[in-house]
């Protein structure tokens, strides 16, 4: 098959290519005559008969790789080794056309193919590693530095501070060197100015040499929509805001104390009215006394110590220019029903305004969009960004940024593909048949690439130093290395205070660990996935208390599958998938085992007695989907959660699970319960803004680009977004039909009343999370010493209930207050009596913040003589004083 476009082949070293044995069909590697062509411009057809105009060498072919390559590369396993001739000049090769072509013994072409070169020129241009690029200033000098190693020739092109758009730029050389590296060294006049790179180079996906016009993957500036890069000096006094420079990071005393809530920027304050229209959606917004910043502030005072925001980095779907952005007609949107298919219809329009941000474009840049309109032009963005995040600092909340490394929005040639123009095929991975992969749904970026990690490396150490960072959440981690991740951690561990201004050892880092696509099951290297990094510090979300507590998993066909939290078997909702009642019973079970485990941190080692079979197990011994459930070695390596962007609101999932005839004021309950049972265990903790008051996106499960109307967000507590209409199709139209008449009944929609509500219990749960060291245990000895449900798997279990000891006599004491402390969950829809003989000695009493609380019901919560008296619907905690 003639697929020059493509990238079958790989080149491994300046000797060896490989090629996979499953693009050979029928034919024998052995069998075949193979050969690598090379052309500096391109033209190269297999087919044609000799003589070419193209340079051919023979391939030698042997059946298996070496060892120590498939050691370095063990999706190759099987491959085919092609062993280049002496004298091949790799580097000067690689800056043209090259393809491997095989032919049978009569001559005709089996397969042709161009090559995959990020392994061979790693290994090439060993000592880019070590190079600084992007802009660097000295003593008032700028200079700049690109890696581009097939190159032929690399200008820098520069439009002068004031300079129109439409103006010619100056064109100046830069210097090669011998790591694959251009530079040029500016002048002080040069400050501000915007630069492109002009980079001579072959493009496979046109078949020629071409001349790219491309920003700077290091920029740390750029003008408005990334035309171009800017020179741009982010030491600038200019440029360092007092809130920023004066206030300091918030510090953990452990990363298992965090409690992080995730918020997007624009949500934060669109549709806040005490902040000025020009400011509202932006950076800016955080600054001012708006209803955001005291909602945070209460969030702070009750125990919420950091914000998490979705990615903030440049970003490619949205127009920055706010003057030429495309809203949908409000009057249209508030006019239609509850049910209607008609908001759906308009949200998604041109020119949006409003995306999630998962479609990188610059690294290290602030989007424009979130920036005010004076600011979106050059480095103004970086001023309102830190001062965002002195604002933040200033409530006492630490700043965690949601960073995407996995992949970027295009790839080739594309318009928004930096990396992919400037070293062509080198940046992206390839799938099995020699395509970009986009099993991420975009242009994965394979950092297992030396330079491609060196990027994500140095952009998080950009964000830290520049911007004062205190911890990042990797999407999609899984498709990044272990080692990666630990180059990460060991790049931030070395920033200190004298040099860095930062300490780098207390910035936080987790992901997503979850273990899919072409990388999947560590087929090309170890991957930074659940179970996989005991030791890092690096922690993972933990899908198997999400998935107990919530019911079934975000993308079942059937959205009503109940769990523990929802109602399984007290509140059961008639659906068939959830089986009759004893199925549903036997899952409870299962769901009650996750549960105990996450609240122990989901360690495999932890070992309990099960609810399900009544035997002692360890975590690791329980299943979850076919995996290990415990995977974690000790508790800071999973972050517990309920909901987040992505897939539906915890209100959501609760209002799809639970019978429509359950009155609000249970769905509050249930709202706490669910949030308990991820607040008060063993691990980091992530709420998804407004979960703590009942946040609706009209049953969206994925809002990426659902725009201001589905993503609403009201910080007034007055409407919580429910009955916007029916969610748009491409993601939520299989399931319409649950939908529909869900969003047309006006009593699952809550009023100011029952947000409140939901608000002040999710705050009891911060304050209690807070009031001791025995909620954040920092180690998995502690967690064994310490943690036990008394109960689990006894003749005293109530079906529906948790108990969790936390108790202090044993092992070194944390808490000077209370000598233990029982968490004691009903999920059931009527009071219980649990038996807890382990509680028989006097003088439990529920937890001060109950008492002080909002919730009157948890207060009728009683201990006597080791009998928990528990009302529906309730998480009830109870202290033992010293």
């Amino acid at each position: 098959m003639l697929e020059l476009t493509l990238a079958r082949g790989i080149w491994l070293t300046p000797d060896l290519l490989a090629w996979p044995p499953c693009a050979l069909g029928e034919h024998a590697a052995s069998a075949l005559d193979w050969a690598l062509h090379a052309a500096p411009e391109g033209g190269i057809d297999p087919r044609a008969a000799e003589p070419v105009a193209w340079q051919t060498f023979p391939l030698a072919v042997e059946p298996a790789l070496p060892d120590d390559i498939v050691a370095q590369h063990p999706h190759l396993a099987r491959a085919v080794a092609l062993w280049l001739p002496p004298g091949v000049d790799a580097a000067e090769t690689l800056r043209g056309q090259v393809v491997v072509a095989a032919h049978d013994a009569s001559g005709t072409l089996v397969e042709a193919s161009g090559v995959q070169n990020g392994p061979v020129l790693d290994r090439l241009y060993p000592e880019a590693v070590h190079a600084r690029l992007g802009l660097r200033w000295d003593a008032g000098v700028p200079s700049l530095r690109v890696w581009a190693p097939t190159a032929r020739q690399v200008d820098v092109l520069l439009w002068p501070s004031g300079a129109a758009s439409t103006d010619a730029p100056r064109r100046l050389a830069m210097a090669p060197a011998s790591d694959g590296t251009w530079s040029i060294t500016g002048a002080p006049d040069w400050a501000e100015a915007r630069y492109q790179y002009a980079v001579t180079v072959f493009a496979p996906t046109f078949g020629r040499v071409v001349e790219n016009r491309v920003t700077d993957p290091y920029s740390v500036a750029l003008t408005v929509n990334s035309t171009r890069s800017v020179i741009a000096d982010l030491d600038d006094p200019a440029l360092r805001p007092p809130v920023w420079e004066d206030t300091p990071s918030p510090l953990l005393g452990h990363a298992v104390d965090q409690v992080a809530y995730e918020l997007h920027v624009r949500d934060f304050s669109r549709s806040d009215e005490l902040i000025a229209p020009e400011l509202r959606g932006t950076y800016a917004a955080f600054t001012e006394d708006g209803h955001g910043r005291r909602h945070l502030a209460r969030l702070a005072a009750a125990g919420l110590n950091t914000v998490q925001l979705l990615p903030i980095f440049d970003y490619a779907s949205v127009e920055e220019d706010a003057a030429r952005q495309v809203h949908p007609d409000p009057s249209a949107l508030r006019s239609a029903a509850p049910d209607s298919e008609g908001p759906q219809g308009v949200v998604r329009t041109p020119r949006r305004s409003f995306n999630w941000g998962y479609d990188p474009w610059h690294y290290q840049v602030p989007e424009g969009s979130l920036a005010t309109a004076g600011a979106v032009d050059g480095a103004g963005r970086t001023r309102e960004v830190r001062a965002m995040i002195g604002a933040l600092h200033g409530l006492g909340l630490r700043v965690v940024l949601d960073q995407v490394y996995n992949h970027t929005d295009g790839s080739g040639q594309g318009a928004t593909s930096v990396l992919g123009r400037l070293v062509p095929g080198y940046y992206h991975r390839h799938d099995r048949d020699g395509e970009v992969s986009h099993s991420t749904c975009c242009p994965g970026v394979a950092t297992e690439h030396a330079i491609a990690e060196k990027l994500m490396v140095e952009s998080v150490v950009h964000w830290v130093r520049a911007y004062r960072v205190d911890g990042f959440r990797f999407d999609l981690m899984g498709h990044h290395s272990r080692a990666t991740m630990e180059r990460v951690r060991a790049a931030l561990d070395a920033l200190t205070p004298d040099a860095d201004g930062v300490d780098g050892r207390a910035v936080t880092l987790y992901g997503e660990g979850w273990n899919f696509g072409e990388v999947a099951d560590n087929t090309r290297f170890v991957q930074a996935t659940q179970g996989q990094l005991g030791g890092t510090g690096i922690g993972t979300f933990s899908d198997r208390l999400r998935d107990a507590v919530r019911g079934g998993a975000p993308f079942d066909d059937d959205p009503r599958v109940q769990g523990f939290g929802t109602g399984l078997v007290t509140t059961p909702n008639g659906a068939a998938v959830n089986g009759d009642a004893g199925v549903r019973g036997q899952q409870l079970l299962r769901d009650a085992d996750l549960v105990q485990l996450g609240l122990a941190g989901t360690l495999r080692a932890f070992r309990f007695r099960s609810q399900e079979t009544g035997e002692v197990v360890r975590g690791d011994q329980l299943a979850y989907r076919g995996q290990p459930a415990g995977y974690a070695d000790e508790p800071d390596e999973v972050i517990s959660y309920v909901d987040a962007h992505d897939n539906e609101t915890l209100f959501d999932a609760i209002t799809m699970k639970l019978p429509p005839d359950v009155p609000m004021a249970q769905r509050v309950r249930v709202n706490t319960v669910c949030l308990a049972l991820a607040t008060l265990g063993q691990s980091p903790v992530m709420w998804h803004a407004g979960s703590d008051f009942l946040r609706s996106k009209s049953l969206d499960r994925n809002s990426f680009d659902s725009g201001d109307w589905f993503n609403h967000l009201d910080f007034t507590l007055a409407d919580n977004g429910f009955g916007a209409g029916l969610p748009p199709a491409s993601d939520n139209a299989a399931h319409w039909r649950f939908m529909r008449p869900l969003l047309a009944d006006p009593s699952l929609k809550p009023d100011a009343g029952a947000m409140l509500a939901a608000h002040e219990a999710a705050c009891d749960l911060l304050r209690i999370r807070a009031s001791s060291k025995l909620f954040r245990l920092r180690s998995a000895a502690q967690i064994e010493a310490k943690v036990s449900f008394p109960v689990s798997g006894t003749w005293a279990q109530t079906s529906g209930v948790v108990v969790m000891l936390l108790d202090d006599r044993r092992g070194e004491g944390v808490d000077a207050r209370w000598d233990a402390i029982a968490v004691a969950v009903n999920a059931n829809a009527w009071s219980v009596r649990q038996e807890v003989p382990a509680m028989r000695a006097g003088g439990w009493a529920v937890h001060p913040a109950h008492e002080a609380g909002a919730d009157a019901v948890v207060r009728r919560a009683r201990c006597d003589d080791g009998v928990l008296a528990l009302p529906a619907w309730t998480c009830a905690v109870f202290v033992h004083p010293r």
